[in-house]
């Protein structure tokens, strides 16, 4: 563990009355307590169910550990040093050599030590069990709850494993470290490490999101894979990361590489950290531009077709992550929304007892295990891709609209959540507000709106992906009237779509996710909730905002009794 002599807990002391210049004027009163230590898996009945739901409770004691941490006093208190105390780069040491060393606080160590033991980068691929990709889902969606700039290098460290399997002689070498449950900070060679973490960099100015306009150039030294690295990259996430997945330019064209950040014989690698990048959220976890200049690296995949291999092998269950990542947001919005609304008072009563702020709290309730079993669908759908061709056609279609859908509502949600504290809520020591500038990030990274348009516009001229789509739409068929009127309405949408798909994508894709959620909330979730989600998304007896649920009283309490942690 790491030491941290800067973490302490706060006493409350009133002063003394008439010493000095000081003078009681009040005392402190009908104001929230902090958040209560829970277990983010055994008090989240919602979770537990689905989990089970989907045949992964092997997982049972794990997730349980998982959530104890998770849902500690000691990591929210680390999450908040780790996102006060931002990264600092290091360009030179003392007696000026290079170093290009990033700095983090010792709660960002200690963060990612305790995640990393918790296997959030490896469980989907170490186990035997039955659906590993969805108890991995669950350890992301719990940890996601309390620190999310760790989880950009565990995203990447979980998501880099197939494709580091796909070409083995290239692959193989990084594996067993890549999988370790240890998290080794030092900056030495791979080999001599207990294991290692990825960072990832393959945006370029002149290219953002289209890969193939990168100008970074890569030549081969003669030795097999390796090649000499030059070229500038506009964003690169977790700098720190013991090896660097980039795009570079060869002869046959855009190709994929991965290059050590220290070299074998203890040398650094000509990779150049040229700043960090000040943004809006994810301060705990650096992102900066880098440069190459004639560093070494190594081939993953055929030359001149990096991008094919990235987006299938990589690419894929980063944005799956994605999905679940952003419902956790939406769960840990929603915990710290109920918290203080159900401590403090106004009007002679408990806000969460107000009516207004009773149906604002279902709202968030509903939309939150919307994206809870959504995200766990996709999950699934990647799990069960290698016995199923249905499922394989769900997978190519559901990631990306799970990642754009459930990314897109988590801002939204965020503010609303962000609402419920009132004027405290716009305040940076309370949590809310830190989740509120985190938000945003996940519908950017990987793949923007218009990127997953055009990646579901793919997927869904497969023969076969249509009839699975609606297949697993219908499985709730008859048990909602409004449920039924929006999937044939879909139905029609996904039937006309071949040629005027791409200016309506986001509509059709948005169609399709509450679609989706509808009928996974009529098959696994109660009546209230199922029957609240049905009428407002999809029966139109909804305001578009939170808090304009048509529903009553009794069935609001219901909702909001039922998504409060125990």
């Amino acid at each position: 563990m790491y030491a941290n002599d800067q973490t302490h807990d706060y006493v409350s002391v009133l002063p003394r009355p008439n010493v000095g210049r000081g003078y009681a004027t009040h005392e402190i009163e009908n104001m929230p307590s902090e958040l209560p230590e829970k277990n983010l898996y055994d008090d989240d009945r919602i979770l537990k169910e689905a989990i089970h739901r989907h045949g992964a409770g092997w997982a049972d004691e794990k997730l349980r550990v998982c959530g104890a941490v998770t849902g500690s006093a000691r990591m929210r208190d680390l999450a908040r040093l780790a996102n006060e105390n931002t990264p600092v780069l290091k360009t030179h040491n003392r007696i000026g050599q290079r170093i290009d060393f990033v700095e983090y606080h010792p709660a960002y160590h200690e963060l990612m030590e305790a995640a990393w033991k918790s296997e959030v980068h490896s469980l989907a691929w170490t186990t035997n069990e039955k659906r590993p990709q969805v108890a991995r889902a669950a350890l992301s969606y719990m940890w996601n709850q309390t620190e999310n700039g760790v989880m950009c290098p565990s995203t990447m460290s979980y998501a880099i494993v197939p494709l580091l399997r796909s070409d083995p002689a290239a692959g193989n070498p990084w594996l067993d470290k890549i999988l370790a449950r240890d998290y080794d900070p030092r900056p030495l060679p791979g080999n001599e490490k207990t294991a290692i973490t990825t960072a990832m960099s393959m945006t370029e100015k002149q290219g953002g999101s289209d890969l193939r306009a990168n100008s970074s150039r890569a030549v081969p030294t003669g030795n097999d894979r390796e090649y000499l690295l030059t070229g500038h990259k506009y964003f690169c996430s977790a700098p720190m990361g013991d090896i660097v997945l980039l795009t570079a330019q060869t002869e046959a064209g855009v190709t994929l590489f991965v290059a050590p950040r220290t070299l074998p014989d203890g040398t650094r690698n000509s990779i150049r950290v040229q700043r960090l990048k000040d943004k809006v959220g994810n301060r705990s976890n650096a992102s900066s531009e880098i440069e190459f200049d004639n560093a070494i690296a190594y081939r993953i995949g055929e030359d001149g077709h990096g991008i094919r291999a990235f987006i299938k092998n990589m690419t894929h269950y980063i944005r799956m992550d994605f999905a679940i990542a952003a419902a956790g947001m939406m769960r840990q919005a929603l915990n710290l929304a109920i918290h203080h609304t159900s401590q403090r008072k106004a009007f002679g009563r408990t806000i969460r007892d107000l009516p207004m702020m009773r149906n604002t709290l279902a709202d968030l309730a509903i939309e939150a295990e919307a994206a809870m079993l959504l995200g766990l669908r996709v999950a699934k759908s990647v799990d069960d891709a290698q016995m199923s061709e249905a499922e394989q056609h769900l997978n190519r279609i559901l990631v990306p609209i799970g990642k754009y859908w459930n990314c897109r509502r988590v801002s939204s949600v965020a503010l609303e959540a962000l609402e419920c504290h009132g004027g405290m809520g716009y305040v940076e020591e309370q949590p809310i507000a830190r989740l509120y500038r985190e938000a945003p990030l996940n519908s950017i990274w990987e793949g923007t709106s218009a990127v997953m348009g055009l990646d579901v516009m793919r997927a869904m001229k497969t023969d076969g992906a249509l009839d699975a789509l609606m297949n697993e739409i219908n499985e709730a068929k008859g048990a909602d009237r409004h449920f039924d009127a929006f999937a044939d309405g879909v139905k029609a949408d996904v039937a006309n779509c071949a040629e005027m798909f791409e200016p309506h994508a986001r509509r059709l894709m948005s169609r399709i996710a509450v679609a989706v959620q509808g009928s996974l909330l009529i098959r696994q979730s109660t009546a209230e909730v199922a029957d609240a989600f049905c009428a407002s998304r999809l029966g139109g007896e909804w305001a578009h905002e939170y808090g304009t649920l048509k529903f009553g009283d009794a069935g609001l309490k219901a909702i909001v009794d039922r998504a409060a942690l125990r």
